[in-house]
C-alpha cells in the first residue's frame, strides 16, 4: 500500500485527467497566507460523482490521502497536502443539475462558483446570497461553512444549503437532507458535513436555497472621526433591528490601501460600507433611519450608490481589500485573523486589538463584517524576519483569547485548516475530542484531508 500505487491506479482510471505536472502540484499546494507550501503527489480532475467514488476507493485501498480543492481561496491551509496524496480538483464538475424556480432552489455541482451561479440566475429573478468576497466554488464554500458580507441578512452556508451528495472515505455515495425547508428525521448529516473541510467526505452536489432578487438596492459609504464612533453606529443599527443587507467596517489603513489601488478618493478615516435590499419605499425608509443613526455618531460624507455599476465598483473594492492591503507592503507574508464576538462586545474587541497591535509595532489594518460581530486584522510581516512572524502569530493568538473570553470564536468564517488548530481545545474543550471520534468513525484510515480540523491522529 502506497501513494505511488494509488497514482498508478488513478492513471488508469482518469488518464490525462490525473496531472503530475509541477505547475499543477505547486498550485494545489500553496496558501494565500503565511503557511509554507505543501504539494500533493498528483492532482485529479474527476467529471462525475461515480469517478470521485472510484477515486476514493482506490485511495482507501492504498491508504493515500485525499484533499478536496475548489479554486484555492481558503486562508488556513485547508487545501494543502502536508502528508502528500491526491488533490481532487472539481473544476470539471460545475453543472447546474436542476433549477426549480417555483421552489426557489437548485441542485449544483461543487466546482461551480457563486458568480457563475448568479450569472445563470440573473434572468430568473432569483439569486444565491452568500458572498464571501472571493469567487469561491460552492463546494468549497460549503466545506468551510463560508459566510461573508451578506451574512448579516441572509445567513451563512449553513443556512442556505438544504442537502448534499457526499462521497465518504470508503467510497460510498450518500445523500444528506432533503429539499424540504425543515425536517426532524434523525441526525442532521448536512450540518455535519458543512464546515467539515473535507475531513469527512467529498461534496459532489449541493441543494441550495435561492432568494428573490430585491426590487430595489442602494449602497452607501460613510466616514467617521473614530473607530469607536463607527462601531457604535453599527451596534445601535443592529440593536434597533434595522434590516441591513451588508454593513462593513474598514479602518484608516484599509482606506489608504483602497485609495492607492483603486484611486477611490476616500477621506483617510474609518468608514462604514453598507447596502439595503427591499422595496423602493422600504429601502428609502431604512436609508433615512440609518442616516439619522450615523449622524448621531458623527457620520459624515455620505455617498449613496443606486446605480448597479457604482455598487459593483464599491463591493469590488471591498472584496479586493486583502490584495490591496498586501500591496501596501510589497513582498510581505500575511496572517489573516477572523475572530467573531457578540455584537455588544464588538467595540471592546476592536479597540483592544488596535492597542495590542500598536504596542507590538505590527502593521495590521482592520476590516470586517461587523454587522454580525466578525472582523479581520491583516497582519503584514517580513518573510525574512522570523522575529516579526512570531510576533504576529502571538498577536493573533491574543486576539483569539480575547474573543473567547468575550464569548466569541477563534474563526467567524475562515475555518480551522492548519492555522487555527492550536485554539480548538480552548474553544471546544472535550468537544474537540468528540469531533475526532466522529472523524475516526467515518474515516478510520484518516485519508480524508488528514492533519486538518480535528486532533492529530495517533
Amino acid at each position: 500500500m502506497s501513494i505511488e500505487h494509488a497514482v498508478e491506479k488513478l492513471q488508469v482510471l482518469l488518464g490525462a485527467r490525473l496531472s503530475l505536472n509541477n505547475s499543477d502540484l505547486e498550485l494545489h499546494g500553496r496558501s494565500e497566507t503565511y503557511h509554507a507550501p505543501a504539494n500533493p503527489d498528483a492532482v485529479a480532475f474527476p467529471r462525475n460523482t461515480e469517478e470521485v467514488s472510484a477515486l476514493v476507493k482506490i485511495c482507501a485501498d492504498e491508504h493515500c490521502p485525499v484533499i478536496g480543492f475548489g479554486v484555492g481561496t481558503s486562508l488556513e491551509g485547508q487545501t494543502q497536502a502536508p502528508l502528500g496524496g491526491i488533490s481532487v480538483d472539481f473544476r470539471e464538475m460545475k453543472a447546474i443539475r436542476t433549477l426549480r424556480q417555483e421552489d426557489m432552489d437548485a441542485t449544483v455541482e461543487p466546482g461551480l462558483t457563486r458568480e457563475e451561479l448568479n450569472d445563470e440566475l440573473r434572468a430568473t429573478g432569483l439569486f444565491f446570497p452568500v458572498d464571501p468576497g472571493a469567487n469561491a466554488t460552492l463546494g468549497g464554500m460549503a466545506a468551510t461553512r463560508a459566510s461573508g458580507t451578506t451574512a448579516v441578512r441572509y445567513g451563512t452556508m449553513r443556512d442556505n444549503v438544504l442537502g448534499l451528495e457526499v462521497v465518504l472515505a470508503d467510497g460510498r455515495i450518500i445523500r444528506t437532507g432533503t429539499r424540504a425547508r425543515k425536517s426532524a428525521a434523525g441526525y442532521d448529516l448536512t450540518a455535519l458535513m458543512i464546515g467539515s473541510e473535507g475531513t469527512l467526505g467529498l461534496i459532489t452536489a449541493l441543494d441550495l436555497k435561492l432568494q428573490g432578487q430585491p426590487e430595489a438596492v442602494t449602497a452607501a459609504i460613510c466616514a467617521f472621526e473614530s473607530i469607536d464612533a463607527a462601531v457604535s453606529c453599527v451596534i445601535e443599527t443592529i440593536q434597533l433591528g434595522l434590516s441591513m443587507a451588508r454593513i462593513e467596517f474598514v479602518d484608516t489603513a484599509s482606506v489608504a490601501a483602497f485609495n492607492k489601488q483603486s484611486k477611490a478618493g476616500m477621506p483617510e478615516m474609518p468608514h462604514l460600507l453598507l447596502e439595503f435590499h427591499g422595496t423602493e419605499t422600504g429601502v428609502s425608509e431604512m436609508a433615512a433611519v440609518f442616516g439619522d443613526i450615523a449622524a448621531d455618531h458623527g457620520g459624515l460624507g455620505f455617498e449613496w450608490a443606486t446605480k448597479r455599476e457604482d455598487r459593483d465598483a464599491l463591493w469590488h473594492m471591498r472584496h479586493n481589500a486583502f490584495y490591496a492591503i498586501k500591496q501596501s507592503r510589497p513582498g510581505c507574508l500575511s496572517i489573516v485573523t477572523d475572530i467573531c464576538v457578540p455584537i455588544s462586545r464588538l467595540a471592546d474587541a476592536v479597540n483592544e486589538t488596535i492597542a495590542d497591535l500598536a504596542a507590538s509595532g505590527l502593521s495590521g489594518p482592520i476590516l470586517g463584517h461587523v454587522g454580525d460581530g466578525n472582523f479581520h486584522a491583516i497582519l503584514l510581516v517580513d518573510p525574512d524576519s522570523p522575529q516579526e512572524l512570531n510576533s504576529a502569530k502571538l498577536a493573533s493568538e491574543r486576539m483569539v483569547k480575547r474573543a473567547l473570553a468575550m464569548g466569541g470564536t477563534a474563526t467567524g468564517e475562515h475555518g480551522i485548516g492548519i492555522g487555527k488548530l492550536p485554539f480548538m481545545t480552548a474553544e471546544h474543550g472535550d468537544g474537540w475530542e468528540v469531533m475526532g471520534d466522529i472523524k475516526k468513525a467515518l474515516d478510520p484510515l484518516n485519508i480524508m484531508n488528514p492533519g486538518k480540523l480535528v486532533p492529530p491522529s495517533n
